[in-house]
């Protein structure tokens, strides 16, 4: 669904390697670094508070990320934040800004993920069970459990998203992940990277993101 506010011409940016937020989803983010809580009050001074989550690539930027709004957060009794995003659209990195916030801040291009701001996608090619059966041998292969019955009735979109943000891929991998243009792109990805990483072809960290 669109947001009740116009897109923002500017939004800060929170890098964070291995993190990605996919179109309709929700993350949860610990923030303790003096910068990045300066960036949440600052943020939370807005009507739209929405920050640009986006991964670190090289020595600059991805060229997309996701601009998520600050829907929930509760400080710490030692100055740490926990902050709940959901997210709004993707963007194509354009004009970085470096002014007296000690945070980047960037000019979005939002003009080719309008879909991001519609109802949630389905994936009529999706065979469950087979994504499913994949699932449960990579888990098995990198000793991680899941709720199996939650992910048996989950919708398309949900399943497919939260295994693109929560399995342990590389950063490149889930960057690719996000870029995908649709669902089915995703999932067609995400089954490609499961298969590869069950033929022995797993460089990830054995951790989940």
């Amino acid at each position: 669904m669109r947001p009740h506010f116009d897109l923002p011409e500017r939004i800060p940016l929170l890098p964070l390697d291995g993190a990605v937020l996919m179109p309709r989803a929700r993350l949860p983010l610990h923030i303790f670094e003096p910068r990045y809580l300066q960036l949440m009050e600052d943020t939370l001074k807005t009507e739209h508070r929405m920050i640009g989550l986006i991964q670190p690539e090289g020595e600059g930027l991805a060229m997309i990320g996701t601009a998520g709004r600050v829907f929930a957060f509760s400080e710490t009794d030692d100055g740490r934040m926990m902050v709940s995003l959901k997210a709004i659209s993707r963007f194509r990195l354009t004009e970085l800004h470096e002014g007296f916030a000690p945070y980047l801040q960037c000019t979005p291009d939002w003009s080719s993920f309008e879909h991001d701001m519609t109802a949630a996608e389905h994936d009529p090619g999706l065979d469950r069970k087979a994504l499913l059966s994949l699932l449960e041998r990579y888990m098995e292969q990198h000793e991680l459990s899941t709720d199996w019955e939650a992910a048996e009735r989950a919708e398309d979109e949900m399943l497919i998203n939260s295994l693109s943000m929560m399995l342990p891929f590389s950063s490149a991998d889930k960057q690719a992940l996000l870029e995908s243009p649709r669902l089915a792109d995703r999932r067609e990805l995400l089954q490609g990277l499961i298969e590869f990483a069950l033929h022995g072809g797993d460089n990830q960290e054995e951790r989940l993101q």
